[in-house]
This record gives C-alpha cells, structure tokens and sequence, in this order.
C-alpha cells in the first residue's frame, strides 16, 4: 500500500512538468488554408505560438526563427525568446513562416499576416495594436528587415477584418540577420532558398534591405557578433547605415565573442548583455508601457 501512495505522490508532482513540457497550442494564420500551399502537412500551414505573460504591459513582438529559409530555429531562436520576453510582459508570439521549397513573397505574406493578425485580435490578445513589434534571427533578420522596408497600411475594402490591418511594425529587432543580397557578405544560401539559384536581378536589389530603407521604415534594433563567420557583421553596419542616412531611430551593438546562432547568448561573456540592452531600448522608446 505505501509503494502505491508513493507512486501516486511522485506522479502527482510530476504533472506541472508534463504540462510544461508538453507544447503549446499553434493559431493557425489562415484557418481555411494558406493561399499557395504545396501540400497539406504542418509545414505547409504557418501559425502562431503565443507567450502571453502573467502581467502583460501591452506590448507584443511577433518573433521569427533562423534556419537559412530551410527551416526554423524555433527552441533558442523561438521558444527561450517567448519565455525570455514574459519575463518583463511583453506578450511574444513565434511564427513559423513557410520556407523552401517556398519562395519569395511566401515568406513575407506570412509575416505580414501575422502583424495584421495580431493587431486585428488586440482585445482578444490583451495587446496595444500601436506596439506590435518584430524580431528576427539570422534569414529570420532577413525577413524582419524586409518587413520593415516592405509594407502596406492595408486593404479597407477587404471583407477580411485581418487584411484591413496594416503590415507595417511599430519597431523592428534584428539579431545576427541576414540583410544584403548582392555584396560579397551576403549569405548564399539564404538566397538561393528564398529566390533560387539563377533569380532576377531586379529581384535581388528588391529584397537587398540596406537599399531599400526610407524614412517610413520604423525604428530598429540590432545587434551582431565580430566572430560571426556565416553572416558577417557587415550585414548589420550597412542596414545601420542606411537607418542613419534616412533619419530611422535605432541602435546598433557588436559584440566580439559568439559564433552565428547565439541566441540569448547566456554563457558568452559581454555578449549576453544584448537582451537587457534591448529591454533598456524598448523601455527608452515607450514599448513597455508606463
């Protein structure tokens, strides 16, 4: 009899764990289908993965995950960011975007789909739809400096509520990204993935985002590793740049330790002093709130 109530306590005290370990829900984008899917499984369905905090202070960034536009990045680029924003009450939601063998513009669309959802469900979010931010991680980078440079204020004739929204983002964050698609720095296979290997010239000057900043583009945050060898840092200077050129806020760090894909970086010394740096940033710019 005791083995038993033993047996019972121990798996009693181990739900908490089950629950937190098991994943969270996915809000799929298009209920009815994404428009251009290939076939029929997860990958082809984008969705959203909701971090909502205990004490939300309104402000919510939708985060995007590395993988070369080959795949996604979604535990140390998704998962530890969500949790890592709860910890101040920002309400974080991890997209997962299609990616090869999708092409440009399917990533972006849902990027975009993603902003306006967000802001469309703002009650229902418990979000201030005039704080909807985005973060982005190596191709993830790429897409979020697209999105800042590439957006619409929406379709008011739309019968879709959601694509009445405007794509624009309130502010971006660019880790380690992904950004020129025709200097010597750029990062090939990123390309090839998103426009294949032979694309339109006129395309990759499209989507080359350091030439496509204007003073529309919101303020930015970014940061990146002298010791990154995958995507140089260059890619951060000249995005930098041109933010400075056409008068767009923001701040540039560089950190000398890290390898590309440190994440929160927590074990790397100076390094892992960018997240309280950019908490310090949204806090200056009113992001969180009173």
């Amino acid at each position: 009899m005791r083995s038993i109530v033993v047996f019972l306590l121990a798996f009693l005290g181990s739900i908490p764990a089950l629950l937190s370990a098991q994943e969270r829900p996915r809000m799929p984008l298009y209920p009815e289908g994404a428009p251009g899917m290939m076939g029929d499984v997860q990958s082809d369905r984008p969705n959203l993965t909701l971090y909502k905090p205990e004490k939300q202070n309104g402000c919510a960034v939708v985060v995007c995950p590395g993988g070369g536009y080959g795949g996604l990045a979604v535990d140390h680029e998704g998962k530890q960011i969500g949790e890592w924003f709860n910890e101040f009450g920002v309400t974080a939601f991890v997209l997962r975007y299609r990616h090869a063998p999708y092409r440009h513009p399917i990533p972006l669309n849902d990027l975009q789909r993603a902003i306006r959802t967000v802001r469309a469900k703002a009650n229902e979010f418990g979000i201030d739809p005039k704080r909807v931010g985005i973060m982005g991680f190596s191709a993830g980078g790429h897409l979020c400096s697209t999105a800042v440079t590439h957006f619409d204020a929406g379709d008011s004739n739309a019968e879709d509520p959601i694509e009445r929204q405007s794509s624009r983002p309130d502010f971006g964050i660019l880790c380690y990204p992904v950004i020129t698609f025709t200097q010597d720095f750029m990062h090939k296979g990123s390309r090839n993935n998103l426009l294949g290997t032979d694309p339109d010239p006129k395309l990759v000057q499209h989507l080359s985002n350091e030439l496509q900043v204007t003073k529309e583009t919101p303020p930015v945050f970014l940061f990146h590793t002298f010791e990154d060898t995958a995507v140089p840092p260059q890619n951060s200077l000249v995005f930098y740049l041109a933010m400075k050129e056409h008068g767009v806020p923001g701040e540039l760090h560089l950190y000398e330790k890290g390898r590309h894909g440190v994440g929160l970086a927590k074990n790397i010394e100076g390094t892992k002093n960018w997240p309280r740096q950019l908490h310090d940033w949204m806090k200056v710019r009113g992001y969180l709130g009173q």
